[in-house]
């Protein structure tokens, strides 16, 4: 049987995405998958009673190294914060090259701490910071030195010790550009480099927490103990800077969406279903509803999303029990039409997650595929026709073609670029000054413009002399080329309008991370957790996938 991949239209649409999971798929799961057989080790550890110093941990395989190196800071609470605008951090951190020297490590103590206004070399891959849950931190913390473990149930209310604010990398600051390390094979998937950060990063927490417990009563104190441990991950804020991403890089992600859309093709092309696969992504499932339970936000939006998803996976875990015929051929599919017809966005595309799990082989071969050359395809084909590209457009813009531009509610918003961090933010064009600083990222509105302005040209005039009078729509037409080769690459919504919740951009970036439990604190900007459950460093070579939905049994 032959089964159609799912329709961009309607996919494309941001509530949709903004409904997206973690899977199998996500980077920071295929990252342990393919560095499972590296070696670990802590470099350098050098903390002083109240766990400030360096610390410096690596892998290693072959002739290849990356380190990450620690400073841990002294923070008054008042100065604590995980806005943009912050200055001073709990712990910052940079990948490095190569194991650092004790000269390196004095340069990088200059210039990490300080972050945007310090300065990064070659050698430096990605940098970061973070901030303490203190909460967490300090009752962790009491708990060891008095010689307890703590509460596996408090824990969870948080489930990190620690927030990353921002983890940069690809040349900024003058970090390595990324022309100098994408060929090298082991960081071919897309952000290779930062989950490795952000994993580290995860243990360096769990260091510290016991290293100041011990120095603070060195008689009583016990280590943290390794199921609590592997029980926590590393949150991270991450607000409006994120969003613009995937508009302005379409065939990265065309690349995602159709490598997970592939992946559930494939699966419900599957005549004969495997009991054991079958019985393992039940298992998944029931499992996953522990990791549901323990999602904690004080956003009534996402509370409502997170009642309706319990909703529905308890209705549909008693449809697979009760009514459903495991015997049949073609399975998946028959589960998956049931569900697309019965279910919410949320819980369908959490279930779409879930299918993937019992089928290493199909997802393993499109993790490859995951990464993008857009440089290849930036050149506007200029000997094609206005016929071209009035047909490409009718096809794959059909909704976007109905906007009303004309109407204040569908251009209320503007993207630009802040003064002070250089960070894009949205605004209210009717209410606030800057829109004529406005960002090329109103994709909907320009293709609308587009459209328009050739509607009536002759079929046969070609791209370049129509562009030798119309340079302003240039993106606009080397967009509409781009999505005739890759499906997915367009949000088939308009990010300028009224009903924008720019939490949706961030919250489908953030899934193919492998993001969960996210917790928005307004329409622009959220908290996560990303690597609870996973393995540690030193538990790596015995690695099992499973792990993502077992984190808090």
């Amino acid at each position: 049987m032959q089964i159609e991949l799912r329709d961009p239209k309607k996919i494309m649409k941001l509530k949709r995405l903004g409904s997206f999971h973690q899977s199998k798929l996500s980077f920071l799961r295929s990252f342990l998958r393919e560095f499972n057989s590296w070696d670990y080790k802590r470099e350098l550890f050098e903390l002083d009673n109240d766990g400030y110093g360096v610390a410096v941990y690596s892998f290693k395989k072959e002739q290849r190294k990356y380190s990450l190196v620690c400073f841990a800071n002294k923070l008054d609470d008042n100065e604590r914060s995980d806005r943009v605008i912050a200055t001073k951090w709990d712990a910052s951190f940079t990948l490095y090259d190569g194991i650092p020297t004790k000269k390196d490590i004095e340069r990088l103590s200059l210039n990490v701490p300080r972050q945007e206004i310090g300065r990064m070399t070659y050698k430096e891959l990605t940098l970061s910071r973070a901030n303490k849950s203190m909460r967490a931190f300090n009752y962790v913390v009491e708990c060891l030195s008095n010689g307890n473990q703590p509460s596996t149930k408090k824990l969870s209310e948080i489930g990190y010790l620690y927030r990353t604010t921002a983890v940069y990398g690809s040349g900024k600051f003058g970090l390595a550009d990324r022309f100098r390390i994408k060929n090298r094979p082991e960081i071919h998937g897309p952000f290779r480099l930062e989950m490795m950060l952000v994993y580290f990063v995860r243990q360096f927490t769990i260091d510290q927490v016991n290293f100041i417990s011990k120095n603070k009563n060195p008689r009583k104190a016990i280590e943290l103990d390794k199921n609590i441990a592997r029980s926590l991950g590393i949150g991270n804020s991450t607000g409006l800077g994120m969003a613009p991403f995937i508009v302005n890089h379409p065939i990265l992600l065309n690349n995602w969406i159709l490598a997970r859309e592939t992946a559930l093709k494939k699966i419900r092309e599957i005549k004969n279903v495997k009991r054991e696969d079958f019985n393992y992504f039940f298992e998944c499932l029931k499992n996953s509803i522990n990791n549901i339970n323990t999602w904690n936000t004080d956003s009534d939006y996402q509370k409502e999303k997170i009642k309706n998803l319990k909703i529905d996976l308890v209705k549909f875990i008693k449809y697979l029990e009760q009514e459903f015929d495991k015997k049949k051929e073609y399975l998946f599919n028959i589960i998956f039409n049931w569900v697309d017809t019965n279910l919410s966005e949320e819980s369908i595309e959490y279930v779409v997650s879930l299918f993937l799990e019992p089928y290493d082989e199909i997802v393993d071969q499109l993790t490859p595929t995951m990464s993008a050359d857009e440089e290849k395809f930036f050149n506007i084909p200029v000997e094609r026709k206005i016929e071209d590209l009035r047909l490409i457009i009718e096809k794959n813009y059909t909704e976007i073609l109905n906007i009303d531009f004309n109407e204040d509610k569908n251009i209320q918003n503007f993207w630009f670029i802040s003064k002070n961090k250089e960070e894009p933010r949205v605004a209210n064009r009717f209410d606030e000054i800057g829109s004529e600083l406005e960002q090329p990222l109103a994709i909907a509105r320009d293709v609308k413009s587009l459209y328009l302005r050739i509607k009536n040209l002759k079929n046969s005039m070609t791209i370049s002399r129509f562009l030798g009078n119309n340079n302003d729509l240039r993106h606009a037409v080397r967009r509409v080329f781009m999505i005739e080769k890759f499906p997915y690459s367009e949000i088939q919504d308009n990010i300028i309008g009224s009903e924008l919740m720019p939490i949706d951009m961030l919250r489908l970036k953030l899934s193919f991370f492998g993001a969960c439990k996210f917790d928005p604190r307004s329409d622009k900007w959220l908290r996560i957790c990303m690597f609870q459950g996973a393995p540690l460093p030193d538990e790596l070579k015995q690695f099992n996938d499973n792990w993502i939905y077992n984190s808090l049994n």
